[in-house]
């Protein structure tokens, strides 16, 4: 009986695991795209007087 629980258990935090790192590559991809678009809009020129939209 205690295998099958620890079996159980184990598939049962691999399914969490992944499902927490497939949510976590959906928010990767949308910020990414959240900074390219930032980027495409403001450019990297010094138009204005102000510098590049992110502070690297």
């Amino acid at each position: 009986m205690v295998p099958i629980l620890l079996v159980l258990l184990l598939a049962l935090i691999l399914f969490g695991v992944g499902f927490a790192v497939k949510v976590l590559w959906w928010i990767a991809l949308a910020v990414l795209v959240v900074w390219l678009l930032g980027f495409l809009v403001r450019g990297t020129t010094t138009a204005g007087g102000r510098g590049r939209w992110y502070r690297w």
